[in-house]
């Protein structure tokens, strides 16, 4: 395990610890025949569903791999953590707000999802964090980072009004940087945008919290999940285009 700036004694520690090293093996599992269904295909993206209702509730895992060209890990899981960029790119937020920073590499947050209808609208809490992990990286890769975020319980968070559901979610993003030239013959400094690229894989499990008719959740997200990834990743390629590489 790479440098975790949490504390071990903090109380969340094991908990995020835990999932997170779960979350990580189970994203680089892969997506066997017979148990994932493709419900996406577009050019390096694909995206795989697992049929699961908990309780009447769709709660379908899902799994989506990835690759992009010109981005490092850590440059992709930096927006994505960094929840100072999270309302610039993530369009099915009403709003959001860090309750706590437990660390340089955790956060707890705060999100209200704009209403789909006819379901309740949704809120969502949970901690998120950003972890090096290179003892798992592929022999291709040069790094790997994940970023896992969990719901959790304050009795400092209220609902923001008697209406919302709150949701239950486990969500990892896990993504490992790919040099195209021999590592062994290249310092970083040396390198440029051409010469890298990014491999990602996610993971989301959403438990409504609630009542939502199962065929509109079924549809909502076989749409909304590509456009999400596409949208991060276009806003990630702006973001990084004619700054420095940052590994």
């Amino acid at each position: 395990m790479d440098g975790v700036s949490l504390s071990s004694s903090h109380p969340l520690f094991k908990e995020i610890d835990k999932l997170t090293m779960e979350q990580l093996s189970y994203a680089k599992a892969g997506v066997e025949e017979g148990v994932w269904q493709l419900f996406a295909d577009e050019g390096e993206m694909k995206m795989y569903k697992r049929d699961l209702e908990i309780d009447g509730m769709v709660c379908d895992p899902l799994k989506a791999v990835h690759s992009i060209k010109g981005v490092t890990a850590r440059e992709y899981l930096h927006y994505f953590f960094d929840s100072s960029y999270k309302l610039d790119w993530d369009t099915t937020l009403d709003n959001m707000r860090v309750v706590e920073h437990l660390a340089s590499d955790t956060a707890v947050i705060h999100q209200v999802h704009k209403r789909v209808w006819p379901a309740a609208q949704r809120e969502s809490l949970f901690w998120s964090h950003f972890r090096k992990v290179n003892s798992y990286k592929d022999p291709d890769a040069s790094d790997l980072y994940i970023v896992c975020n969990h719901d959790c319980e304050r009795p400092d968070v209220a609902l923001s009004n008697k209406a919302c559901l709150r949701v239950g979610l486990t969500i990892a993003m896990v993504c490992q940087t790919v040099i195209k030239r021999p590592q062994s013959k290249v310092q970083f400094s040396e390198l440029s945008r051409e010469d890298i690229g990014c491999k990602i894989i996610y993971v989301a499990q959403v438990n409504p919290g609630g009542w939502a008719p199962n065929s509109v959740l079924r549809v909502v997200y076989k749409r909304e999940y590509p456009k999400f990834l596409k949208r991060f990743t276009q806003y990630v390629e702006q973001k990084v285009k004619n700054k420095p590489i940052m590994f």
